[in-house]
């Protein structure tokens, strides 16, 4: 009897959250989402424990989903093995409270729309509360191959959850008895035929001539990249890689270059440039910029007539700045070493865009091109980008999913913006 109870209670929706991982790259089975939620509407439906169900629910989503924050939090960044499966699974359940409008659906399992509509404003508050953790947004389960991503170019990510719990609300509805289910199944082909409709349309059409790039990736271990004496190292195997392309623009990640740009040599800046100067081109480097006593995460381009610089306004807390920094100072003085861990923010209007020749570059570092809506250009940039650019360092976390749920993320923003995404 008492293992029934922790089957239904616990076991059941905490197998169901975490299956629904399967949803997102990189295995991309996106169907599943919709068994897994259509499963959740079934046991929350069932008895009064819908609280407790839609939590487990929603602790095993992100238990399995973002297990890769120890990776960083221990692996990386030397916190003590125990502290580090603390910090997350306080992450996580602090994160599953954010599927508690499904316990709801047993008062207005009638009304399609209100479970659907409460949920996603529910996720759109998860990626504002705290500067926002909209990681594993339902609707990224549907992108790429989904006729459901039809509607991004239109509705946004947080859209395409609604559609996705909406769907699922419509396929419960019509198992059950005396429900309208000609209309339910009408619903739900305008839905998914208007959705592979819209998927076929070419949003954007090609401006000026194609212009050859060359991401290069220097795969410098991450828990050797920041000593001192890996330097002289990673500049001659970036150095290297550079002089090799004959690209027109080539791209380098993340913090790349290992040093503060004051301190980059200056042999190094002038073999790049008389090389990019051969092929009439340009790069952007990922560095550690440092102003005074202030430490920025910068993005800079270099071409022949051209510099400029792109400063992250959105940074990721704890990894990049140190929220509740009287409270916490002791946690990072004592468990963590992560480099540059309290950085300063730039500027919301400062560059972003980066004019290349003919064709306008907007540039946008890491975590940031998880939020939809700082991505789209109306408030941010002077006109409409042409190009979309991330660099990014997913070695932070190791030999995990999280480089390929990242992947999945910028798809969604190319889709959404109807630009190309690199």
């Amino acid at each position: 009897m008492m293992f029934q109870l922790i089957l239904r209670k616990y076991l059941i929706p905490f197998s169901l959250g975490a299956s629904s991982v399967l949803a997102f790259a990189p295995f991309n089975f996106y169907p599943l989402i919709f068994l897994s939620i259509i499963g959740l509407l079934y046991i929350t439906n069932k008895n009064k424990s819908a609280n407790t169900k839609s939590f487990v629910f929603g602790s095993g989503f992100f238990v399995v989903g973002i297990y890769w924050i120890y990776i960083c939090l221990q692996q990386f960044g030397g916190m003590p093995s125990f502290i580090a499966i603390v910090s997350t699974l306080s992450l996580c359940l602090f994160l599953a409270f954010f599927f508690l409008p499904f316990s709801l659906f047993r008062g207005y399992k009638n009304n399609v729309l209100f479970i659907p509509a409460f949920f996603t404003l529910i996720e759109l508050l998860r990626s504002i509360i705290f500067t926002g953790f909209p990681w594993l947004s339902l609707g990224y389960t549907q992108v790429p191959h989904s006729p459901l991503i039809g509607f991004l170019p239109i509705l946004g990510i947080h859209g395409i959850s609604f559609l996705v719990v909406l769907s699922s609300v419509l396929i419960f509805q019509l198992f059950r008895k005396n429900s309208k289910k000609l209309y339910l199944i009408i619903f739900l082909i305008l839905i998914w035929g208007c959705g592979q409709y819209l998927k076929g349309i070419e949003w954007s059409k090609p401006t000026g001539e194609s212009v050859s790039t060359s991401l290069i990736q220097g795969n410098i271990l991450q828990d050797k990249k920041w000593n001192k004496n890996m330097v002289i190292e990673s500049l001659d195997r970036y150095q290297e890689l550079i002089l090799e392309s004959d690209a027109s623009l080539i791209i380098l990640p993340e913090t790349a270059i290992p040093i503060e740009v004051n301190k980059i040599p200056k042999s190094f800046i002038k073999k790049i440039k008389d090389h990019i100067l051969l092929n009439d081109g340009h790069i952007i480097f990922g560095a550690i910029e440092a102003d005074m006593s202030t430490y920025y995460n910068s993005a800079l381009l270099i071409g022949r007539d051209t510099e400029e610089v792109y400063r992250k306004n959105h940074l990721v807390p704890f990894g990049e700045f140190i929220p509740f920094e009287k409270y916490l100072g002791y946690v990072y003085q004592n468990w963590l070493n992560i480099p540059f861990s309290n950085l300063s923010r730039g500027k919301k209007k400062s560059v972003a865009l980066f004019k290349i020749k003919d064709l306008s570059y907007a540039i946008n570092i890491c975590y940031e091109d998880v939020f939809g809506n700082e991505i789209a250009w109306h408030d941010k940039y002077i006109s409409e980008p042409n190009v979309l650019v991330n660099i990014s360092n997913d070695a932070w976390y190791g030999k995990s999913i999280a480089a390929e749920q990242h992947l999945q993320i910028s798809q969604a923003r190319a889709i959404e913006n109807k630009r190309m995404m690199i």
